[in-house]
């Protein structure tokens, strides 16, 4: 898949190099692009302060998340495929849900733009980089929360 200051995201067939798919909507170039872990879903991160969510069987945009006040430069599913994170310019990072496109958490503290963010492989800690020369360890406490109840209900 490619990203381009066309507005558009693209689909490639790797053995052809035939275009499959042009996923459209964006206002601005798109900066960044990410499969969910089954490849049914593309996330989209764009300049124009959104992204997308498309189903990449249809080509439909099945969400579009709106809430930064600056380009998204990065965009990455959770290892669950359950959560959509964005690092924008806005010196914040979003959580939102992959299924419904709720907003579901703000991380502040940066003190300049975003532009990375990953999930570690259980999903339960995310890392960030900024152009204010740090990176930040968040730890997502409710699935921490959840772990240690159910670890004490075992034992």
């Amino acid at each position: 898949m490619t990203g381009s200051i066309d507005q558009t995201c693209k689909l490639w067939d790797v053995g052809t190099g035939n275009c499959i798919e042009t996923f459209r909507g964006h206002e601005d170039e798109v900066l960044d692009a990410c499969f969910n872990s089954t490849g049914n879903k593309l996330a989209t991160a764009s300049g124009d302060g959104t992204a997308r969510v498309y189903n990449v069987f249809t080509g439909s945009c099945t969400q579009v998340l709106h809430g930064h006040q600056s380009e998204i430069s990065k965009i990455c599913f959770n290892p669950q495929g359950t959560k959509i994170m964005t690092a924008s310019g806005d010196q914040t990072c979003k959580l939102w849900s992959a299924e419904t496109g709720e907003e579901l958490q703000t991380l502040e503290g940066h003190e300049d733009d975003i532009f990375s963010c990953a999930f570690n492989y259980e999903g339960d800690t995310i890392i960030t980089g900024s152009k204010d020369n740090t990176c930040r360890i968040w730890k997502d406490e409710p699935s921490l929360i959840k772990a240690k109840a159910a670890e004490e209900e075992e034992h």
